[in-house]
């Protein structure tokens, strides 16, 4: 029976790799494949064992991963002893989280474990340095954005551009009545209920961004409903995790009580719901943010990190962006405002000025139409072509030594 590992840090992670484990569940020389590691509900529904909590790797930034630090390498320990005897895989499939990942791949590359690692590291935008690790790491990088493998063809390391999974789970056309009348539904509210300017706001996934980020969204939202008072505003907020949702009811019970007529709903998920009914949306830095291109919305981005955090980074970092849709087209086609930028204030205004041009507005769906077609691969078969040929090599390799 063929064995895979596989190891995804965080929610998007998780996005990621259901798709490939799906299509591996679709090829015949894959029947009875065994897959186990860390994973999260979407990889753990396509038959995936998760013997470890997906939550201990799901840390952002330097002060916040040393907190948790004992723990993950605790983990590491552990999942390294386990692959390298009584749970030996074929092939080891790395899905970003290049921190933990790549230093596991390190170790089990060397015990002659191949290893693929999912999504590239951001070394086109900073710590590019890794790539000399990777090239230790990992016989072969999947990339999910087209311009990564010329990076690896000059390191010498071997890549497939595979595409971003979300762009064929995103349709080319949002359907935004259809999703209006889904989160009506969602809500028990009458199907006119969402008649206005919806406005889509994500402030993350992780306990520390609702913690820094949260508050200031929800300041804005009251700047913004007093700013276009007179107007019907709807603001949609959809809970990535169960566990946030006690601190964003605490954010919206403050926020009731001192504005009692801004209209905001949290939803559980429906992040994709959200975003194809908005008109505009607030979103914070991350994976969210290249899904409101794909739904070709215009977007604010933002986002708040300790102070120690954003010193590292910004000496390690060399592109001027950190947004996805701003990184993929090479320039700021969407506004950034992070840390001492990120006021209630500077985020109602520019959120205002998409508003206010509908005509720059149909300009930047054009442009993310592109970017849509470009990312729109068979991701999860080529993903899982790729470790469907790298475990039939390792056992011919095997079976002839």
């Amino acid at each position: 029976m063929p064995k895979l590992a596989c190891v995804a840090g965080e929610p998007s992670g998780d996005l990621l790799a259901a798709p490939a484990l799906s299509a591996l569940n679709q090829i015949p020389d894959m029947s009875g494949l065994e897959v186990y590691g860390i994973g999260g509900p979407r990889m753990q529904d396509e038959g995936m064992r998760s013997d470890w909590p997906m939550e201990t790797l799901s840390v952002r930034g330097y002060v916040e991963a040393i907190k948790q630090l004992p723990a993950i390498l605790k983990l590491r320990k552990e999942l390294i002893q386990n692959l390298l005897n009584e749970g030996r895989p074929d092939v080891y499939l790395g899905i970003d989280a290049p921190d933990f990942n790549l230093g596991v791949e390190l170790q089990l590359r060397k015990a002659g474990i191949p290893t693929l690692h999912l999504v590239s590291p951001s070394i086109w935008a900073w710590r590019a340095g890794r790539i000399k690790k990777i090239a230790q790491a990992v016989e072969r990088m999947l990339c999910i954005f087209p311009f990564e493998t010329e990076i690896y063809d000059k390191a010498g390391v071997a890549s497939t551009y595979v595409g971003h999974p979300l762009a064929s789970e995103i349709p080319l056309e949002p359907n935004i009545q259809e999703a209006r009348e889904k989160i009506c539904h969602h809500l028990k509210l009458q199907k006119s209920s969402l008649e206005g300017l919806v406005i889509a706001v994500l402030p993350g996934s992780r306990s520390s961004e609702i913690e820094l980020i949260a508050p200031v969204f929800f300041e804005t939202m009251q700047l913004l409903a007093a700013q276009l008072k007179g107007q019907k505003l709807h603001f949609l907020i959809p809970i990535a995790t169960p566990r946030l949702r006690e601190p964003l009811e605490q954010l919206l019970l403050k926020t009731k009580n001192t504005t009692p007529d801004v209209q905001i709903h949290l939803l559980d998920g429906m992040a994709d719901e959200v975003l194809e009914a908005s008109d505009v949306v607030l979103i914070a830095s991350g994976t969210a943010t290249l899904q409101a291109a794909l739904w070709k919305k215009p977007m604010v981005i933002s986002y708040k990190v300790p102070w120690l955090t954003a010193q590292i980074m910004k000496r390690q970092g060399y592109l001027p962006y950190v947004g996805l849709p701003n990184i993929l087209c090479g320039e700021f086609v969407v506004p950034e405002l992070l840390q001492d930028d990120a006021t209630p204030e500077r985020l109602a205004n520019a959120l205002q000025e998409w508003l206010n041009h509908p005509v720059k507005v149909a300009e930047l769906k054009d442009r993310f139409a592109q970017m849509h077609e470009t990312l729109r691969r068979p991701t999860g078969l080529l993903v899982a072509q790729a470790v469907a040929q790298t475990i039939a090599s390792n056992r011919k390799k095997q079976a002839s030594s």
